[in-house]
């Protein structure tokens, strides 16, 4: 049974410093195969007796036999999977292709990502009383990573259901003081955009978040920011969520106070809410 393995079937039954030992582990390993018990302690200010305490528990006789097989993990990812990736017909070829094609992709959103309007927007959401999405179907995940985001810094933040009732019904209770944002993958919802253009005759601000700059939603909205179009609906997703994690970082930076005080108390109010209800 491999080191992964091991950690996993026994992390229900960890104390809280083995616990800190296998999530570094497991999401650290590369780091991890080349430190000394005593390197590794520190990093997690820990003493070495409980790295060598939890090399036993996984059933290993020291911490230099689990580094071992860690060592052997990382062998594989720097010299067997390359060697595998090369035939293209086989599961390690394909999905270097499909990494090679989305790192493009990615790389192409990021040369043509306009930032003024990545910058006006952010500031716009700080102006607003609240940002109202409308989302099409490919895009409703991206949709729920924006409202974490926008949640974590205070920011009220809503998704209209995407029925053309509903979307009558969101248009009519939005004023002035509101941002409509539309998130569009391949265009697959056709009322989106006249859901925009409705709400500029109200004097509603607009934006759309897009996989391609063609999109009907983009040529109705105020503020665009559009990936590079591409025919892969599965990369569309990635790349409209990475602008929305490009956006995110922006609004850090520019209301980083709202974060840090939202933040502090999310915090504490998730430990109240674990205490005992009495």
């Amino acid at each position: 049974m491999l080191y992964e393995d091991r950690i996993r079937r026994e992390r229900p039954e960890m104390s809280k410093s083995f616990s800190r030992l296998a999530d570094f582990l497991l999401d650290s390993y590369v780091e991890a195969a080349f430190m000394t018990a005593s390197e590794l302690a520190h990093a997690l200010n820990l003493d070495a007796a409980t790295v060598v305490r939890f090399s036993q528990f996984l059933g290993y006789s020291g911490f230099p036999e689990l580094q071992r097989e860690i060592r052997s993990r990382v062998k594989a990812d720097l010299l067997i999977r390359p060697k595998q990736a090369q035939d293209p017909d086989s599961a390690p070829g394909i999905a270097a292709i499909a990494m090679h094609e989305l790192s493009v992709a990615l790389e192409q959103t990021r040369i043509s990502l306009d930032t003024e309007a990545l910058e006006k927007l952010a500031e716009l959401m700080g102006q607003v009383r609240r940002t109202v999405v409308l989302a099409e179907g490919p895009a409703q995940p991206t949709a729920y990573s924006l409202v974490h985001y926008l949640e974590q810094g205070g920011f009220p933040v809503y998704i209209a259901r995407s029925g053309i009732a509903d979307l009558a019904r969101t248009v009519n209770t939005a004023t002035p003081q509101d941002l409509l944002l539309a998130m569009e993958v391949v265009g697959q919802s056709a009322y989106i955009a006249r859901a925009l253009a409705e709400a500029q005759a109200k004097g509603i601000p607009t934006a759309a978040l897009v996989g391609a700059s063609s999109l009907a939603s983009a040529r109705a909205a105020n503020i665009v920011l559009a990936a590079q179009a591409h025919q892969s609906l599965g990369i569309g997703i990635i790349t409209i969520e990475s602008i929305v994690y490009a956006l995110a970082q922006v609004l850090r930076w520019r209301f980083a106070e709202r974060f840090a005080g939202t933040e502090q108390s999310i915090v504490e109010l998730m430990n109240r809410i674990q205490q005992p209800f009495e």
